[in-house]
């Protein structure tokens, strides 16, 4: 499992349905995370991508140093799908999507970290799965990091 998460001042997904465009889940301070899911992900993937980013120090202290996590600030999450984190573009020109889970595996992998989020009383916003959506967000810092549950980077 792969996670891109960026810390911001808000954040807001839309949906694009029929030409129309609707918010789904807006936050102010916190994470905007893009979740992606393998394969061969399974439950122990999503635990350890849930406890990482509950457990990152990367808010600011009084002496201006990262050393504060999410649920210190009382931050929110705003979790969207994003199967493309699994592109393998190295040969020719269109990316292979074929390390990347099922939509039916991913849904349900995508829901328990969204649920593992909640069991650690965070606000958890989310876009809908196996859409087009657009991403508004300011990132704070900026700062970004990303997560591997095989832990490959």
């Amino acid at each position: 499992m792969r996670a891109v998460i960026q810390k911001v001042t808000q954040a807001e997904v839309h949906v694009i349905e029929s030409d129309a465009r609707q918010s789904k889940g807006k936050i102010s301070n916190g994470f905007m995370v893009l979740l992606g899911v393998a394969h061969d992900d399974n439950e122990t993937d999503a635990r350890y991508i849930a406890d990482k980013i509950v457990g990152l120090r990367i808010f600011e202290d009084e002496n201006g140093k990262l050393n504060l996590s999410l649920k210190e600030t009382g931050g929110s999450v705003l979790l969207v799908s994003q199967f493309t984190l699994y592109a393998d573009a190295r040969n020719g020109r269109r990316p292979s999507f074929s390390a990347a889970a099922r939509p039916e595996t991913a849904l349900h992998l995508y829901e328990t970290v969204a649920s593992m989020l909640r069991g650690h009383g965070l606000t958890v916003e989310t876009g809908k799965f196996q859409t087009h959506m657009q991403v508004d967000l300011c990132n704070d810092g900026p700062v970004t990091l990303l997560l591997d549950s095989k832990k490959l980077f």
